[in-house]
């Protein structure tokens, strides 16, 4: 359960699973009935601490590994197999989202190898750029990975996260060589992330992973605007509405004509 005072977690131990390790790890938050980051409902591990800068970025907070909270693996899986029951019966599993869980490599596979023990599904919500960091121990215990592509065009994915996309591309390839499941997801910005010529690229791009099994298409929001200025940040899509449904559709049937499932 959270701690509601202050965002921390409260945590019982489980009689039935414990671990020698010692090693903690920043996290930002759970959410323990998701329903939007992979099959069923899911535990969701937000770690802290992310390499990219993204425009649209609707946890700032999570920027920083240090401003979340440090727990210890043996109080998160504490924490993840009480809810291990209900997950199975609801088809879930965990997922480690951020942030950018891969800031964190050794955390991020210690808690899913503590999942997989305990007979969970496990999914990896990741931007890819520091792919090269996810060891084959690391992805061995992950059974789906959620690629964030934002852009097909290097200069207006650098625009928009700050980062190179290369890397990204690169380890989307190293997955699909391993047959590793992903579902690809791609957030919608009007007059950023739009243009239909640069959406087909990407989506032919896409097509020739043949271990994606989905593309989800996220209409951009602003639900996240206020932590922008909260922290004195300045927000350059205060401007920018979300895209309207009917643009949404048009991308999403962009990817659906390369034969990709979208939802």
């Amino acid at each position: 359960m959270r701690c509601e005072s202050d965002g921390a977690l409260c945590l019982v131990p489980h009689p039935h699973l414990t671990r020698p390790e010692r090693l903690t790890g920043w996290i930002h938050s759970v959410e323990t009935a998701g329903t939007v980051d992979g099959p069923g409902v899911r535990f969701v591990l937000f770690t802290a601490g992310c390499p990219l800068r993204c425009l649209y970025c609707h946890n700032p907070d999570s920027q920083h590994m240090k401003e979340g909270h440090q727990v210890s693996i043996e109080r998160v899986l504490d924490e993840i197999a009480s809810y291990a029951d209900m997950l199975k019966r609801m088809h879930g599993g965990l997922t480690i989202s951020g942030g950018e869980p891969l800031v964190q490599p050794e955390f991020t596979a210690a808690i899913l190898r503590g999942a997989k023990e305990l007979g969970l599904h496990t999914a990896l919500d990741t931007s890819g750029y520091l792919g090269a960091r996810a060891s084959g121990t690391l992805l061995f215990d992950v059974d789906l990975v959620l690629l964030d592509i934002k852009h097909i065009d290097p200069n207006v994915y650098s625009r928009l996260t700050g980062v190179e996309l290369q890397p990204t591309l690169d380890f989307a390839r190293h997955l699909d060589a391993l047959g590793k499941p992903m579902w690809i997801r791609y957030v919608l910005v009007p007059g950023l992330t739009d243009q239909p010529d640069a959406v087909e690229k990407l989506a032919d791009f896409v097509a020739s992973l043949g271990s994606v099994e989905r593309v989800d298409v996220l209409p951009f929001h602003k639900m996240g605007e206020f932590k922008w200025f909260a922290r004195d940040l300045r927000y350059q899509l205060a401007d920018v509405q979300p895209p309207t449904p009917e643009a949404t559709e048009a991308v999403r049937t962009i990817f659906r004509s390369r034969g990709l499932f979208v939802d």
